[in-house]
């Protein structure tokens, strides 16, 4: 792909959670006329191309035009679109890559639905990477090469980190980072929520948690110390942290979240059986 970051052109099918995300971060690094979008409501992608100075298109357009395609649908409905675009992926005579981020779908599924033995890089998002702190997983597949992926990596370098894993470990990486800000959502609100109960008023309390949960995560990944060695620096002896510590443990906190991700990553697992 003969292609360098001032005319790398992304197309993204789908403008819900997912694709308006790495639309956004896209964005941080390219100009708008290098994005365009669709939605199955076209007024959704409008909205977001004014949003972002980029343009829209039908899923036809998108599949002419992009190097990197993006297919932001569920994975029910992934089949039927690639349908709806297989008869122009065929008829392309350029370098493109398919980019999906369906939960449950291998790469090899995606080539089959669109009709050809095209390169697919196969991601998982998360909503942060609409702010530029997301964790994005991916797996480059066979087609893909190593300046590719590069050219990738700079096009939406705005998400936030990256970490390739292999494929098969995508419904895991999936159930953690990408089901993740969903838990954390009910750990921050529950944690503001005893806060109200203590007497803070609503808004402090939802800013207490959550600049909290953002310092906490940062200061393990700058130190590179385990988060249990970071607990316990905060747990004095016969202090307050500790208490609250043995409730969330007499409570089976770690255990009910371990059976989270085991629970997501199983249902990911089983979405296309």
């Amino acid at each position: 792909m003969e292609i360098n970051m001032q005319n790398v052109k992304l197309g993204f099918i789908g403008a819900g959670n997912m694709g308006s995300a790495l639309a956004h971060a896209a964005r941080r690094t390219l100009s708008g006329t290098q994005i365009r979008l669709s939605n199955r409501t076209p007024e959704k992608a409008a909205a977001l191309a004014r949003e972002l100075g980029a343009s829209t298109g039908t899923n036809r357009d998108l599949a002419e035009w992009a190097d990197f395609l993006f297919l932001g649908v569920k994975p029910q409905m992934m089949e039927q679109m690639l349908a709806e675009i297989a008869p122009v992926l065929a008829g392309r005579k350029d370098r493109f890559i398919l980019v999906t981020m369906a939960a449950g779908l291998p790469m090899t599924r995606i080539q089959e639905m669109a009709g050809g033995d095209y390169p697919v890089f196969r991601i998982m998002p998360n909503t942060p990477c609409s702010i530029g702190e997301g964790m994005l997983l991916y797996t480059r597949g066979p087609g893909v090469t190593e300046e590719e992926e590069a050219l990738y990596l700079e096009a939406m370098q705005g998400a936030g980190r990256f970490s390739a894993i292999p494929e098969r470990l995508m419904d895991a990486g999936s159930a953690v980072a990408g089901c993740g800000p969903a838990f954390v959502d009910l750990f921050l609100e529950a944690m503001a929520d005893g806060g109200v109960a203590c007497g803070i008023p609503r808004a402090q309390a939802m800013e207490f948690a959550a600049q909290m949960m953002v310092g906490a995560a940062k200061l393990m990944l700058e130190t590179g110390r385990h988060p249990g060695a970071l607990k316990d620096a905060v747990c004095s002896p016969g202090g307050s942290t500790i208490q609250g510590v043995r409730t969330l443990e007499k409570n089976g906190f770690r255990g009910a979240v371990i059976d989270a991700v085991i629970a997501a990553c199983e249902k990911n697992a089983a979405l296309m059986q």
